[in-house]
Parts: structure tokens; C-alpha cells; sequence
């Protein structure tokens, strides 16, 4: 193998697109851990079907966070943090899906994770009527868990801070309601299935100092970026769902693409 990791999962992605564009599939879901390269797949999906004159349109689920004085925190303080269920607006999701759907012109969403809010919708890309609509996130098309698996917590964030349950409750009630709905638009799903939620820190680590150089080359502020300690807090947050993904989903993707520790498809 040669090249980029993710390219190989990219050539996988881009043979099922091009199949499942030929049996009518228009809005195709990938959902992959922090770090495992769903962003970098995305675009190698869109520049090659671009480069075909087909109009492709790319959607993050992060694109579509609340800003913080709109997230849930009366329900749970933990909703503070940005990344589970219960912390997008997904009503716009909706909107965004059902006019692209539709043909119709509109702005997609774009979020700012060094300022932790969306940005200003004269910054947001205008598009119209795409051949392709591409939605990465790290839960999308997830369902939700049972009731019984919300018990026992899995870290030592939901022990001492969520010694209830009522957080992962809500979250994955929000699983189970309007995040279904947004989810039931997709026409197919894919699953980048990492070897295990311990390789998840060091692949959102690298993730991190990439946007901080990033940034940094762009003169803009860093501020906002987390150290390696809020990375860890950070990533606990995730840790339930992203078990849970790994898995319920390989059961119901479409198409499941097994990586190894350097994202590497196996």
C-alpha cells in the first residue's frame, strides 16, 4: 500500500457512491470515531466526483453545534461541552437536508471549533441542487442504546459527574427522537470502524495540533484549542456512544470499513 492511509478507505467509499448512484442514493451518511479521517475521505469523495461535473455537497455534523448559551446545560452541565446528542441543532439539519433534497439554493452550516461558535452566515457556502450530498459525523446514522446499558457508567466523567445517569439518558433520548429523524434522510450509511475506543485519544490528539498548526499559519487565534488534559475530558465525553457504535452499527451500515491503528483499511 502506498500513500495516505485514508486514501485506501477513500477508494472503498468511492466505489460504493458510485454504485449506490446508480440505484438513485443521493444523501450517503459516514460515521467514523474522532480522528479516523471521515473529513479527509469527504473530500477525496467530493474532488473526484466533482472532477466527473457532478455538483457534491458536504456536511459535517459538527457544522451543525449549538453555540454554548444554546446548549442544554439547565438539563445537565456536561451539555456545556459540545460533541453528544442533545448538543446540535438538528431542526436546521432537517431544513438543510430536505431543501438540498428539494434543489433548492441555500447556505450550508459551518462551525468554528477554535472559537466554539457557528460562523456568520455570510460565511457559510451557497449551493444548489447537488448530485451527491455527503454527511460525516461521528454518530451519525447511531441508534440508540438500550435502557439497561445506560446503568453502569463507563468512565470515570459519567461516576462522578453524571452519578444519575440523567446526561447519558438524555442524550441517548435525543438518539432515539429528533436525531432518528435526521437521520432516517440518508440514503446510505457507511461505518469507518476504528480497532477500539483506545485509539480514539492519540487519533483526536493528532487531530488537534493539525488545526492548531493550521490556525497558527493562518495568523488566527488558538486560544480556543485544547491541551492534552482537556483533550482526555474531552474524549470521555464520546466514550459511551462510540463503544455503543462500534458495536450495534456494523449491523445495520451499509457498508462497514474495518481500520487499523493508522487508519489503515484492513
Amino acid at each position: 500500500m502506498t500513500g495516505s492511509p485514508e486514501i485506501s478507505a477513500a477508494q472503498i467509499v468511492i466505489e460504493a457512491v458510485r454504485r449506490w448512484r446508480n440505484e438513485g442514493a443521493r444523501l450517503i451518511g459516514l460515521c467514523g470515531a474522532q480522528g479516523c479521517g471521515k473529513s479527509t475521505i469527504a473530500e477525496a469523495v467530493r474532488v473526484h466526483f466533482s472532477a466527473q461535473g457532478l455538483t457534491v455537497a458536504v456536511l459535517s455534523l459538527d457544522d451543525l453545534y449549538l453555540p454554548p448559551q444554546t446548549r442544554p446545560v439547565q438539563v445537565h452541565p456536561l451539555f456545556a461541552t459540545r460533541g453528544v446528542p442533545g448538543t446540535h441543532d438538528v431542526t436546521l439539519g432537517v431544513a438543510v437536508f430536505d431543501a438540498l433534497k428539494a434543489g433548492v439554493r441555500l447556505a450550508l452550516p459551518r462551525f468554528d471549533k477554535a472559537t466554539d461558535k457557528p460562523l456568520p452566515r455570510k460565511d457559510w457556502p451557497q449551493i444548489a441542487a447537488p448530485d451527491l450530498i455527503l454527511f460525516e459525523g461521528w454518530c451519525v446514522g447511531a441508534w440508540p442504546q438500550g435502557d439497561q446499558a445506560l446503568v453502569e457508567p463507563v468512565n470515570a466523567l459519567e461516576r462522578d459527574e453524571d452519578p444519575d445517569g440523567l446526561w447519558r439518558r438524555y442524550a441517548n433520548q435525543q438518539l432515539a427522537g429528533p436525531y432518528a429523524d435526521l437521520f432516517a434522510r440518508l440514503d446510505r450509511l457507511i461505518l469507518l470502524a476504528a480497532p477500539g475506543f483506545e485509539v480514539v485519544q492519540g487519533w483526536r490528539t493528532q487531530q488537534e495540533e493539525a488545526l492548531r498548526r493550521k490556525l497558527h499559519t493562518e495568523g488566527r487565534d488558538t486560544s480556543g484549542l485544547m491541551d492534552a488534559s482537556a483533550l482526555t475530558r474531552f474524549i470521555a465525553h464520546y466514550e459511551r456512544l462510540t463503544r455503543h457504535i462500534l458495536e450495534d452499527m456494523p449491523r445495520h451500515a451499509d457498508l462497514t470499513i474495518r481500520l487499523g491503528s493508522e487508519r489503515e483499511s484492513l
